[in-house]
C-alpha cells in the first residue's frame, strides 16, 4: 500500500485528535496541515456566503476530492452525494463521520457513467493536481461526461497574479501570465514514525486563465467569487447558457 500520511492525520483526526505532527514540506522549508482548519471546521463556522453556494447545488452530486467528507456530509441533507478521494484514511473518516457513499477513486479515472450527477463540487484546489492547464481541460471534459446538460461545478484555485511569491509556500514560477504552479509533499510523524507521502504537484491559474481552460469543453465560468489570492468559481455548461439566452429572445419577441 502507498504512503497516506494526510489520510492518516484526518483518520485520526476523526477518532479523536492527531497522534503527532501533520507537516507540508518542501525541501528544507515546512508549515502545519491545519487539519482542524481545513478538514474539520464545524459548518456553523462556515461563512453564509459558502453555505449558500453548496445549498445551491442539485444532486446527485459528486464531491471530488471529499478528503474528510465534511461538505458531502452537510449536502446529503438535501440529497444524494458520491464522496470520492483517492486516499483511502480520507474514505474512511468520511465514512465514520456518517458519510453514506464514500468511494476511492482517482479524480483523473472517474469512473462514473455518463449523465449520472446534476452537481459537482471539486473543493480545496483539486483541480490543481492536473498538473497543467491541459490536463485541466481534459479534467473537466471529464467531469462534464458525468455531469448532465444542466451541470453545475464549483471549482477553487489561487491567482498567480495576486499572490505573493517569496511568502507562497511551495511556489513554482512559470512564464506565461497567469500560471504558476505549486509543489510539496506531507509528512506525518505519527507515534514516533515518520511517513512522508509522495511529491504533489499543482498547477496555480488566475481566474482569466481558468476561462481559456474552459473553452473546448462544454462547461463556461458564470461567477468568480476572489477573496484576495483565493477564488471559488462557478461553472456551467454552454447548452444551459443558450437555452437561456433563447428564452430571452423567445420573450423579448412576444
Amino acid at each position: 500500500m502507498s504512503a497516506d500520511p494526510l489520510g492518516k492525520a484526518i483518520l485520526d483526526y476523526q477518532r479523536g485528535g492527531l497522534r503527532g505532527d501533520c507537516r507540508y514540506r518542501d525541501g528544507a522549508d515546512s508549515q502545519d496541515s491545519h487539519i482542524r482548519e481545513n478538514y474539520f471546521t464545524p459548518s456553523a463556522e462556515w461563512s453564509d456566503e459558502w453555505k449558500s453556494r453548496l445549498n445551491a447545488l442539485d444532486s446527485p452530486i459528486v464531491d471530488v476530492g471529499c478528503g474528510s467528507g465534511q461538505y458531502a456530509e452537510f449536502l446529503q441533507k438535501s440529497g444524494e452525494v458520491v464522496a470520492i478521494d483517492v486516499s483511502p484514511g480520507a474514505v474512511e473518516a468520511a465514512t465514520e463521520r456518517g458519510v453514506e457513499d464514500a468511494r476511492m477513486m482517482d479524480m483523473l479515472e472517474l469512473e462514473f457513467p455518463r449523465d449520472g450527477f446534476q452537481s459537482a463540487l471539486v473543493n480545496g484546489t483539486q483541480i490543481g493536481l492536473t498538473q497543467s492547464l491541459a490536463g485541466a481541460r481534459d479534467f473537466l471534459s471529464d467531469l462534464a461526461r458525468i455531469t448532465d446538460e444542466d451541470g453545475v461545478t464549483i471549482v477553487d484555485n489561487y491567482d498567480p497574479t495576486k499572490l505573493d511569491s517569496e511568502r507562497f509556500f511551495g511556489y513554482r514560477p512559470d512564464p506565461r501570465r497567469g500560471v504558476a504552479h505549486r509543489t510539496f509533499h506531507v509528512e506525518y510523524v505519527r507515534d514516533g514514525e515518520r511517513e512522508v507521502g509522495r511529491n504533489l504537484h499543482f498547477v496555480l491559474f488566475s481566474p482569466e486563465r481558468l476561462r481559456d481552460v474552459t473553452v473546448g469543453t462544454p462547461w463556461r465560468v458564470a461567477k468568480v467569487d476572489a477573496d484576495g489570492v483565493y477564488y471559488r468559481s462557478i461553472l456551467r455548461k454552454r447548452a444551459r447558457k443558450r437555452d437561456e439566452n433563447e428564452g430571452k429572445q423567445n420573450r423579448d419577441n412576444t
